[in-house]
């Protein structure tokens, strides 16, 4: 996909930072409040250009995973003193294990049941027992609406960037949506370009989700992800608790978790 590989030096412009602000301190305080006990560590996979963990690692260590090279080089120059490492999520294995496993919406390329599951259980081979996975699907079945959206913004430099968004499912009876951007780039010598990329995502209902979280060994929910800039019931989070070895499961919090994100 050319909007993480040769567009991604602009995705500062295409995606700024601060509008990541309110997300990611929703995104923190519900690994805290789901997990069973302290959360210091957190893996996240699929960070792409790091915007996330720009604020949530002034609460946790983080360390970073995303396939793409070149949105990796991106959260680096944004994140110096996280660790980043270059990987799939579908297989990746680091021997160790964390407080908390964190996907944002790069989980939506994932757009088979196998491809779905072989991510959760890369979630659960590094989660320790009582800690949490969170995850952020764009849409579910039961949410999903064709919608439009635009941004971007200026550097210093000249440089300039804008794209609009188009989301639609061309085929409601498989898993897949299509989303397609239209990005214009402004080069520092006032040159425009225009380039075209779609993006092929996975489309699940709130079952399957729930189903493949429990073959992970976590007891998920679905909840709502309440952000200011979001009508309600717009987005939804899938969050759960790995089973400790006593068997236990922190479910009293996530029947009323908090919720919403900016660019669902």
């Amino acid at each position: 996909m050319k909007l993480y590989s040769e567009l991604a030096p602009w995705w500062p412009l295409l995606s700024p930072v601060e509008d990541y602000a309110e997300e990611a301190r929703i995104y923190a305080r519900t690994l805290k409040r789901a997990a069973d006990g302290e959360v210091l560590t957190v893996l996240e996979l699929g960070c792409g250009g790091g915007n996330n963990a720009s604020f949530m690692g002034d609460e946790f260590e983080m360390v970073l995973v995303d396939i793409s090279p070149e949105m990796l080089a991106v959260s680096r120059e944004l994140n110096p003193d996280c660790e980043h490492i270059e990987g799939d999520m579908r297989a990746l294995r680091l021997g160790r294990q964390f407080d908390a496993v964190f996907i944002h919406d790069a989980i939506v390329y994932m757009t088979t049941e196998a491809d779905l599951r072989a991510v959760l259980a890369t979630a659960a081979v590094h989660c320790r027992a009582g800690g949490v996975l969170l995850a952020m699907p764009d849409h579910t079945a039961e949410t999903f609406v064709s919608t439009t959206g635009h941004g971007g913004g200026d550097a210093e430099d000249g440089r300039g960037a804008r794209y609009l968004q188009w989301s639609y499912d061309p085929d409601p009876g498989d898993t897949t949506y299509q989303t397609l951007f239209n990005v214009m780039l402004r080069h520092p010598d006032g040159r425009i370009e225009n380039r075209f990329d779609q993006h092929t995502c996975g489309l699940f209902p709130r079952a399957t989700w729930l189903r493949l979280f429990a073959e992970a060994g976590f007891a998920g929910k679905i909840v709502p992800f309440e952000h200011s800039e979001l009508e309600a019931g717009v987005c939804e989070m899938v969050v759960g608790c790995r089973k400790s070895e006593a068997g236990s499961q922190r479910s009293d919090f996530l029947t009323h978790g908090p919720g919403h994100r900016a660019r669902c």
